[in-house]
């Protein structure tokens, strides 16, 4: 849901690394940074520059009314109005959450330093701290080397399938993440051992503590940011140690949350099943996929919150949700597909069967196992208790 505005906003691996709180640097002293980090960064990401980026600093309220300008831009009034209906009428977010005020508030508490694609420019927020500020550029100039070698503006501009996107989202940060650390370590080699990650994601979650809008935001929106520097630095971990090249080609990159959580089902080569809503799109309001990622959350919430579990596949095969604008009030229809009928069974009689019993005034609730054309699956539907359709449901295959 809106998971990307530019590449690396966040400083989450900065505000857990950084130590001592050093004076902030002058525009040409960052820029004598920048220089000596290329050759590093290179190094660390085994790639090399054909031109550096450009440079920039600017100051807070350039980058808070930039940052604006770019959430108007990909966050879009009609799309704003789709997600907060899907969310809300999921339990995944309060009825009175602005999520696009959400978003605007954690971007600006948490941008130090941020690489755009569109105008190939590394920008620095003035007044950032010199080691913070030295984290993200590292982390930040890796994005840029990944721009020479991937064509990001067309990956990340492809919102038709959110899941896709946070899957090859996952893919550059964990790479740029990984690349960060070992320019930054005094002894690179740490990040071979299994505790100095767990060490790290403990970092970060103690981090999230001085966050104040990140703290108080929805689960959906905590995990979903998170998600693609945490697992995404363990996937890419797994594919450096396949002996693989420093990047996934476009044909390699990964398909989804799922084989980002669990390499070995992007190994064993179990893509997602497309799901295809089949009447018409006429009364659509918004359409998406969730992925594993959000239906682990999912799972969590309808639990009643605590810790994602999600290092055990669940057996996610594929899904699709629309949401159908009504005269009362605007409806979501999710199917999801599953592996097998195990599978299909703990998801029904799990997390969907505790979302049927939390009953929402005016609307009613449906779970149903199905089969679509051979695989189990599972719908869930949400709709006012006088819509039309509720006599002929949205189908899929």
């Amino acid at each position: 849901m809106g998971r990307r505005l530019l590449i690396g906003l966040l400083a989450l691996f900065a505000s857990a690394c950084r130590g001592d709180r050093p004076g902030h640097a002058s525009d040409a002293a960052l820029q004598a940074v920048v220089d000596s980090l290329v050759p590093q960064v290179e190094k660390a990401s085994g790639m090399t520059f054909a031109k550096p980026p450009r440079f920039a600093v600017r100051t807070k309220a350039q980058v808070s009314a930039y940052l604006k300008t770019k959430l108007d831009q990909e966050f879009p009034a009609q799309k704003v109005e789709g997600v907060e209906a899907a969310y809300r009428l999921l339990d995944l977010l309060p009825d009175t959450l602005d999520v696009r005020s959400v978003l605007l508030g954690l971007y600006a508490e948490q941008v130090a330093g941020f690489y755009d694609p569109d105008s190939v420019t590394l920008y620095a927020v003035e007044g950032a701290e010199g080691n913070q500020l030295r984290l993200v550029l590292a982390h930040e100039l890796v994005h840029a080397l990944q721009d020479e070698h991937l064509p990001l503006a067309k990956m990340l501009k492809d919102v038709t399938n959110a899941d896709r996107l946070a899957a090859s989202q996952a893919v550059l940060e964990g790479d740029a993440t990984i690349a960060m650390l070992r320019v930054i370590m005094p002894d690179p080699s740490a990040l071979r051992d299994p505790n100095f990650w767990q060490l790290y994601r403990d970092q970060i979650k103690t981090a999230q503590s001085s966050m104040p809008v990140f703290k108080r935001a929805p689960l959906i929106l905590r995990e979903g940011l998170i998600f693609p520097y945490l697992a995404g630095a363990e996937f890419m971990r797994w594919w450096e140690g396949q002996g693989k090249g420093p990047l996934p080609t476009p044909e390699e990159l990964p398909r989804s949350s799922e084989q980002i959580l669990h390499p070995d089902r992007y190994a064993a080569g179990d893509e997602p099943v497309p799901v295809a809503f089949t009447d018409s799109s006429g009364s659509v309001l918004y359409e998406d996929t969730m992925g594993e990622l959000e239906l682990q959350v999912w799972g969590t919430a309808m639990r009643g919150g605590g810790e994602v579990v999600s290092t055990l596949a669940n057996g996610w095969g594929g899904d699709r949700f629309r949401v159908y604008r009504t005269p009362d009030g605007p409806a979501p229809v999710l199917y999801t597909v599953w592996d097998d009928s195990t599978a299909a069974r703990r998801f029904a009689s799990g997390p969907a069967q505790r979302f049927l019993d939390r009953p929402r005034a005016g609307y009613r609730t449906t779970v149903d196992t199905l089969t679509l054309d051979g695989h189990p699956g599972v719908r869930v539907v949400r709709a006012p208790d006088a819509w039309a359709r509720w006599r002929d449901l949205p189908t899929a295959r």
